[in-house]
């Protein structure tokens, strides 16, 4: 599996950001090849983080250009601005299920 986490920090609404994306990225990433899961969190004072997990790195970089396009494409109001992005493997995985994952 792999992850990107998208740190927004001067964001003026969090929760107007996560509504209003959440059709347009949601769209993106069911169309998405791979995609696993997507998680959008308030931390607070401003800072929105994204999460989105994928099968593979190939995967995730494609759908993150098409969310970033349109980010900037359809909420400019919300002055994103340019996010923070870490990304990689993941390297544990553990599911209430009982299952786990160790890389």
């Amino acid at each position: 599996m792999y992850m990107v986490i998208r740190k927004y920090s001067k964001v003026r609404s969090v929760a107007d950001a996560a509504r209003r994306a959440r059709s347009g990225v949601g769209e993106i990433l069911r169309q998405s090849q791979g995609f696993r899961s997507y998680h959008v969190l308030d931390a607070g004072d401003g800072v929105g983080i994204a999460v989105m997990i994928f099968d593979d790195r190939e995967s995730a970089n494609a759908a993150n250009a098409k969310i970033l396009a349109f980010v900037q494409a359809s909420l400019p109001d919300l002055d994103l601005g340019v996010p923070e992005i870490a990304a990689g493997e993941v390297l544990v995985n553990i599911e209430p299920n009982g299952s786990s994952g160790i890389k």
